[in-house]
């Protein structure tokens, strides 16, 4: 009688910590349920926006909108203060959410060996003989000094409009530009020989090197000018490489 009496007891017990345990996790389940719909400000594109646009553009295309929580991905975002110098990696479409991953460097969109052309300039290439590209030795996102060469023709009429500098001279060379950004390179690779894969130095350059610049259409027509008529050298620069302004250098000038 006193073993079926300590048995119910026992078995009321397990029943009563049962109906507390349950009703526990209820009551969790029920707290994570409301958390999770709790709603989460985040960025919804609005408008269609393809991909580089700037995220200084993206504020008319895209609105702050209330979402439940379950359905914002860690990487939403929730500003784009954060984000002001990236620009989009793809298309974005109506309805989906920004997200951290789809805003990338400027530099992320490139081609592989280029480097974007800053905002109001365009690109303008150039066929340049090694010696006249430091053989070579220069990359994308260098800057370079543009220097140029003219040889009047002997035909030149004495009337011809020329600068006070260089009257009675037929030859001068002068610094066309400073900092021009290079934002492609293009060179056939080296033909290496005995001699030059020895431990003395580099291969020699062979063949000649396309160069892209970057340059305002004002700038670019003279780059045109100087490869059509005249003969054009460039020279890699520094961070601290400086503009004397050298003016015209003629015959007369270098024999002073």
């Amino acid at each position: 009688m006193k073993s079926r009496l300590l048995g119910g007891l026992a078995a009321l017990l397990l029943a009563i910590v049962g109906s507390v345990l349950m009703f526990n996790y209820a009551q969790a389940a029920d707290s994570r349920a409301q958390q999770g719909l709790e709603p989460v400000e985040v960025l919804v594109v609005q408008k269609a926006v393809t991909a580089g646009t700037p995220v200084s553009k993206l504020s008319e295309s895209v609105k702050l909108t209330s979402i439940p929580g379950t359905a914002v991905p860690a990487d939403a975002v929730k500003s784009l203060s954060d984000f002001s110098d990236k620009v989009t990696a793809v298309d974005l479409q109506p309805g989906e959410q920004l997200l951290k991953a789809r805003l990338v460097d400027p530099n992320a969109l490139a081609a592989p060996g280029t480097v974007p052309v800053p905002a109001g300039m365009e690109e303008i290439s150039v066929l340049l003989e090694p010696q006249r590209v430091i053989g070579g030795r220069l990359a994308a996102g260098d800057t370079v000094g543009v220097y140029i060469s003219y040889k009047m023709d002997d035909k030149a009429g004495a009337d011809a409009p020329v600068s006070n500098d260089i009257k009675g001279f037929k030859e001068f060379t002068g610094k066309a530009f400073h900092k021009v950004l290079v934002t492609s390179v293009q060179q056939a690779p080296p033909e290496t020989t005995k001699d030059a894969s020895s431990a003395d130095g580099p291969a020699l350059p062979s063949g000649s090197v396309y160069v892209t610049l970057a340059r305002e259409d004002v700038d670019a027509a003279e780059i045109v000018f100087g490869a059509e008529f005249g003969k054009i050298w460039l020279s890699k620069e520094t961070n601290e490489s400086k503009d004397s302004k050298p003016g015209l250098v003629t015959l007369g000038k270098v024999a002073q």
